[in-house]
Parts: C-alpha cells; structure tokens; sequence
C-alpha cells in the first residue's frame, strides 16, 4: 500500500470538520450537537482517503 501526502486544504477541511464536531460534543455549537460525533468521523474519513488517494 503507497501512501500519498494530502493536499494542504483538504488537511485543513479535516481538521475543521473535525474541531466542529468536538465543538459540538462540548455544547459551544448547539446546532451541531446531533452531529458532533458523525462531523468528527468524516473529518478522519477524509484525512484517511486523502492519504490513499492521489491527488486528493
């Protein structure tokens, strides 16, 4: 398996996705807080395919 280095801005949309949902589980976005654990799985979601894929 060859690993690849994600872009730099789709690093950082994992890494928002990823403080939004830990936001929300912690009740400062409570408009997220239905959603916190699902933003946090497709922000390391992201983050591995980007890994996998090239060019992502």
């Amino acid at each position: 398996m060859k690993l690849t280095e994600p872009k730099v801005i789709t690093f950082w949309i994992s890494v928002a996705l990823a403080a939004l949902g830990v936001l929300a589980a912690q009740g400062a976005i409570p408009g997220l807080s239905a959603y916190a654990f699902w933003l946090v799985v497709a922000g390391f979601v992201l983050l591995a395919l980007a890994n996998l894929m090239k060019d992502l």
